[in-house]
């Protein structure tokens, strides 16, 4: 039990910027339970953005939308925005494969990563701005953090390792087909409150699958900062299957 308490609150030292003033061991059964609690994570900050949903309905939804997305990348810390960027300049180099993890490594942000930011968060926008308009359930704004954390734990354990080393090397270890049951079990629950909820499911396997190959293709393998844009992406892409299952099928 204290190794599972201590994986949650590094779980959300890691991935949020929630002040959490705890020295947690760092061992290989606290390693686990982290990232078991990476959904959990995720729903802590869904449910601060359906907090916020819920008590600014009177704001002018392009505000609350405003408000929303500040508050999301607030929690965050702006952690796999730097993802996102690394990887758009690596990839928008052209370059050979180890000047790309040159770049990607190189803490200078380049062209192709700050049109990778803007177009990203304009569209992260743009969709919480047209689900609120359509109505969406709070419960949505819950699922949706913890499903691109799960969808990130799913991408390190079953796509190959670009390299032995690093951040993403050090928690594969520890992962386990056992723990991406145990992570989803919460998801599991909370699914029953979401409109089309298997439908998000789903479609998150399919970015995993797709993004995975593209990643593959273009590094040989995964590194923390593709799992981190993942997590970005993930978000991007719930968000617009969403939108659409609000706007076609609850119409």
């Amino acid at each position: 039990m204290r190794d599972a308490l201590f994986g949650l609150v590094l779980a959300l030292q890691f991935l949020t910027r929630i002040p959490l003033p705890v020295a947690c061991p760092w061992h290989a059964g606290t390693c686990r339970w982290a990232l078991r609690s990476y959904p959990l994570a995720g729903l802590l900050i869904g449910a601060a953005l359906a907090a916020l949903a819920t008590l600014g309905q009177g704001l002018p939804t392009p505000l609350l939308a405003l408000a929303l997305l500040s508050l999301w990348v607030a929690l965050t810390g702006g952690l796999h925005l730097d993802g996102v960027m690394d990887v758009a300049d690596a990839l928008g180099s052209n370059a050979p494969l180890e000047k790309r993890w040159a770049i990607m490594k190189d803490s200078q942000v380049g062209s192709f990563a700050i049109l990778a930011l803007v177009f990203l968060l304009a569209w992260k926008g743009a969709l919480i701005w047209a689900l609120l308009e359509a109505g969406a359930s709070p419960w949505l704004w819950v699922v949706l953090p913890a499903l691109a954390r799960f969808g990130a734990l799913a991408l390190l354990r079953l796509a190959p390792l670009a390299r032995r080393e690093g951040l993403a090397w050090t928690w594969r270890q520890h992962l386990a087909p056992r723990d991406l049951g145990l992570a989803l079990l919460p998801l599991l629950i909370v699914f029953g409150f979401v409109p089309g909820g298997v439908w998000l499911l789903g479609a998150l396997c399919l970015f995993l699958f797709v993004y995975g190959l593209a990643m593959v293709r273009a590094f040989t393998g995964i590194n923390g900062d593709i799992v981190g844009a993942a997590i970005e992406g993930g978000e991007l892409w719930l968000l617009f299957i969403a939108w659409s299952w609000w706007w076609f099928v609850m119409a």
